[in-house]
C-alpha cells in the first residue's frame, strides 16, 4: 500500500513533467518562429505589455509605436496574453480598413460585448456574415440614412428649442451653462425620440436613465482581466467590476424590456407616428417582427439589441463632438465669430433653421471636422480581430490577433497635418480630405465594412445644435476665466468627453 505522499507523487509527477514539456515546446516555438512578426517591445510573462500602458491608452499606444514600431505605422503589443496589432498611420490604416478589410471584419467576442449585445445580436459586434449585413441594413435604413434623418428634423428643432429656453433661464439667473452636461442631455433626448418615440429625462425615471447611460459609457471604457488575461479573471470579481457589469446590464435590459412592453400595450393596430411626423425605430422593429419578412428572425433580444445599439452609439459620441466644438469656440473667439457671422448671413433673420440652411454653412462644417480631428469622439476605434492568418505590409498576422486603429494618432500625424496640434478649420479649404471620402487621414467614423454608419445622423444633430447656439446667443466664459484656463483633459468611456465640464455664458441676442 502506497502512502498518501507516494500516491500524490505517482499522479502528479507525470502531470508536472507534461506541463514542463509543453512550456519548453512553447518556448522553443516562440524563439524559433519562422513567421515574420511586426516589431514589438519586450514583454513580461502573462501581463505582456500592460505595464507599459501608462496614461491614456491612445497616447500610450502612440508612444510605444514611436519607440519600438515600424515607421510605417505598425507595432505588435500583448494586452495580457492577447496579441494586439496597433495601427498608428493612415498608410497602415488603409491596409487594415481597405486592403484587408474582410480579413479583419470581425469583433472580438469579449464578455462585455456579449453582455451588451444580447450575445452578439446587434450591428456593432455581431460576427461578419449575412446576419450582420441584415441588422446593419435595418439600423441604417430605419434610423441612420439620409432620408430617415430628414424625417427627424422637426423633432430635433423642437427639442433644441427647449434647451434654448433653458439657456435663457440660466442667463436671467446669472448662472453659466454646463455645456458638457447639456450636450449629453440634448443628444440623449434626440436619440430617445428617434429610437423609442419619447424622452426619458424628467423626474426619477429621467435621473435613473441618465445615470444608467453614464455607467454604460464608463463600463465600455473599463479594462477587464477576463478578456485579456483569463488566468486572472478572479481580479474582476475581487474589484467588483463583474458585479457592476451584471447590475448595469440587468438594469439596461429591464429598461429596454419595459420600453417594448409599453409599446405592445397600445391597442391601436395602426403604426405609431409621433407628433413630429416620423416613425420611431421601436415601431419599425416590432412591425418587422410581426410581419416576419426581414430575412432574419427578429425576436425580442434582437429588438432590444438594436435599440441598445442605436441609443448607446448615437448619444455619447454625438455629444462628444458638441462639447469639444463649443470648447474650441471658447478658446478661439475669432473662429467662433467667423462661424456665427456665417450662420447669421445664411439665416438672414429666419426663425427656424432647416437642413437646407445647414447645407450652406460651409465654415461650420469645417469647424466640426477640425474639432473631430483634434478631439475624435472615439480615439481608438472599436477593436477588430483577424478572421484568418493574413499578411499586412510584409508581416505575418495570426488568426485571432486583435487590431486597434489609433485614430487619435492618425489624425494628428505631423507628416500629414501642418501644425497638427493647432485648431485650424481653414486647413480644409484647400484640401481634398473630408468626412465622406475615405482618405484614411481623417476617419473619426472609421472606414470599411465596420465603419460607423451614423455619420449623417450625428452631423445633422451637431450642426443644428451648434447653428442654433450661435444664432440665438453670444457666448463667453464666466467672469475671471480666460481661454488659456480651460482644462482640455479628456475623460474616456465609450466617447471622448471633457473631464472638467465646460461652463459658459449664453447671452440672448
Amino acid at each position: 500500500m502506497w502512502s498518501v505522499l507516494e500516491q500524490v507523487s505517482f499522479y502528479t509527477l507525470p502531470l508536472v513533467l507534461g506541463v514542463v514539456i509543453i512550456l519548453l515546446i512553447k518556448w522553443y516555438n516562440s524563439t524559433h518562429n519562422t513567421n515574420k512578426l511586426p516589431p514589438s517591445p519586450p514583454r513580461l510573462p502573462l501581463i505582456g505589455n500592460l505595464h507599459q500602458l501608462k496614461g491614456t491608452v491612445h497616447e500610450a499606444f502612440e508612444s510605444l509605436w514611436k519607440r519600438y514600431g515600424d515607421p510605417r505605422g505598425l507595432v505588435l503589443l500583448y494586452i495580457g496574453t492577447i496579441p494586439s496589432l496597433v495601427i498608428t498611420t493612415s498608410e497602415a490604416g488603409r491596409e487594415i480598413l481597405k486592403t484587408n478589410d474582410i480579413a479583419f471584419a470581425d469583433r472580438p467576442a469579449t464578455r462585455m460585448f456579449k453582455a451588451m449585445s444580447y450575445n452578439l445580436k446587434d450591428a456593432t459586434v455581431a460576427p461578419y456574415g449575412e446576419y450582420w449585413k441584415q441588422v446593419k441594413s435595418i439600423l441604417t435604413l430605419h434610423l441612420l440614412s439620409n432620408k430617415t434623418v430628414q424625417t427627424f428634423e422637426a423633432m430635433r428643432r423642437r427639442i433644441i428649442a427647449g434647451y434654448v429656453n433653458e439657456i435663457h433661464q440660466c442667463f436671467l439667473a446669472n448662472k453659466p451653462v454646463d455645456v458638457t452636461s447639456m450636450s449629453l442631455k440634448i443628444t440623449n433626448d434626440v436619440t430617445c425620440m428617434a429610437a423609442f418615440g419619447k424622452t426619458y429625462r424628467d423626474g426619477e425615471i429621467g435621473a435613473k436613465f441618465l445615470k444608467l447611460m453614464k455607467e454604460v459609457s464608463e463600463m465600455l471604457g473599463t479594462f477587464y482581466f477576463e478578456d485579456s488575461i483569463p488566468q486572472l479573471a478572479v481580479i474582476d470579481v475581487i474589484r467588483g467590476v463583474r458585479a457592476k457589469v451584471d447590475r448595469v446590464i440587468t438594469t439596461l435590459d429591464e429598461f429596454l424590456t419595459g420600453a417594448v412592453a409599453e409599446r405592445l400595450t397600445q391597442t391601436s393596430p395602426d403604426p405609431v407616428v409621433t407628433d413630429d411626423g416620423f416613425k420611431p425605430l421601436i415601431e419599425t422593429l416590432l412591425n418587422m417582427q410581426m410581419e416576419d419578412d426581414a430575412g432574419i428572425t427578429i425576436d425580442s433580444d434582437v429588438i432590444k439589441a438594436l435599440l441598445m445599439d442605436a441609443y448607446v452609439a448615437a448619444t455619447d459620441t454625438t455629444a462628444s463632438v458638441l462639447q469639444w466644438v463649443m470648447t474650441e469656440f471658447m478658446r478661439n473667439p475669432d473662429i467662433m465669430k467667423k462661424a456665427r457671422d456665417e450662420v447669421k448671413t445664411v439665416l438672414n433673420g429666419k426663425k427656424d433653421i432647416t437642413s437646407e440652411d445647414l447645407d450652406k454653412m460651409a465654415y461650420l462644417k469645417l469647424v466640426i471636422m477640425e474639432s473631430m480631428r483634434l478631439h475624435p469622439p472615439v480615439p481608438i476605434l472599436l477593436p477588430r480581430i483577424a478572421r484568418e492568418d493574413v499578411n499586412v505590409m510584409g508581416y505575418d498576422i495570426a488568426k485571432g490577433t486583435h487590431v486597434y486603429v489609433n485614430v487619435y494618432a492618425i489624425m494628428k500625424d505631423p507628416k500629414v497635418w501642418d501644425k497638427a496640434d493647432e485648431f485650424m478649420p481653414e486647413r480644409f479649404l484647400e484640401s481634398d480630405i473630408d468626412l465622406i471620402k475615405h482618405n484614411f487621414e481623417l476617419i473619426p467614423f472609421g472606414a470599411g465594412r465596420r465603419s460607423c454608419p451614423g455619420r449623417v445622423y450625428s452631423m445633422a444633430v451637431d450642426e443644428m445644435v451648434l447653428a442654433t447656439f450661435l444664432y440665438k446667443f453670444e457666448w463667453s466664459l464666466p467672469e475671471g476665466v480666460k481661454p488659456q484656463d480651460i482644462d482640455m483633459e479628456g475623460a474616456f468611456g465609450l466617447g471622448n468627453h471633457k473631464k472638467v465640464p465646460l461652463l459658459a455664458i449664453g447671452k440672448p441676442v
